[in-house]
């Protein structure tokens, strides 16, 4: 029996031997080592669509007599409107209401029931204008042909792809220049981008200059367009030596 537990002993050391040198072929690599930065890039352009918010408010005693006035104005709104090349696929009613109007009570009457006076009618009409230079001409038209509500003005810019992607470009350049200031600070060198993911950004936001473009008075109500921003942001993840 001894002599058969002293002739095995050569077998077990070479199996154990074998698995300690396999082991390691099994092993996991190590993950590399990377850097994580991120970028930010904007680009400006001129905007060359305007919206504008314009209606008609109108008063009467019965509600009747409110809406055939407004329905009047509001007509030669938009024949002015057309009469100015903006196409009805340009044109949205973006609110409509009718609502009565209390008189006004005086202390010593309250607190009874408010009476109503009258009634107002709200039509308020979204315009969308492809061609700025026109915007001043047809604010003044549209006033001067019963419009009495200009709410506000809006600028945009019909296709922003190409300003996005400039702005992309100048995130992915600012990320990489915050890369080099990195590795260089801490004595790495970059390797190979492992990864590129966009976060964030934004489409046109108003921004205005000093020079602004404007109309002059004779054509129209002087406005300012400005310019607007577009925006980009990503991430890269760089692998590091």
């Amino acid at each position: 029996m001894p002599r058969r537990l002293f002739s095995a002993a050569p077998l077990l050391a070479a199996l154990f031997v074998g698995l300690a040198l396999a082991a390691p072929a099994g092993a996991t690599e190590p993950a590399p080592r990377t850097i994580t930065i991120s970028g930010e890039g904007e680009a400006y352009g001129t905007p060359d669509i305007a919206w504008i918010d314009t209606g008609v408010v109108t008063e009467a005693k019965t509600a009747a007599e409110a809406m055939a006035a407004n329905t009047k104005a509001m007509q030669a709104v938009f024949k002015a409107l057309e009469e100015a090349g903006i196409e009805k696929r340009d044109m949205q009613t973006s609110q409509f209401s009718v609502y009565p109007v209390y008189e006004q009570m005086r202390p010593e009457d309250r607190p009874q029931t408010p009476k109503i006076g009258g009634y107002r009618v709200q039509n308020q009409l979204a315009v969308r204008v492809r061609d700025i230079d026109a915007l001043g001409g047809i604010l003044d038209k549209v006033v001067s042909q019963g419009s009495n509500q200009l709410s506000g003005i809006r600028f945009s810019i019909d296709k922003p792809e190409p300003l996005l992607d400039e702005a992309r470009k100048k995130a992915v350049e600012d990320a990489l220049r915050k890369a080099k200031l990195y590795a260089g600070a801490a004595g790495v060198a970059l390797g190979q981008i492992m990864s590129i993911s966009e976060s964030g950004g934004s489409y046109p936001q108003p921004m205005y200059m000093k020079a602004a473009m404007a109309m002059e008075r004779d054509a129209g109500a002087p406005v300012a367009a400005g310019e607007q921003t577009v925006s980009a942001n990503v991430t890269l993840v760089i692998k590091i030596d």
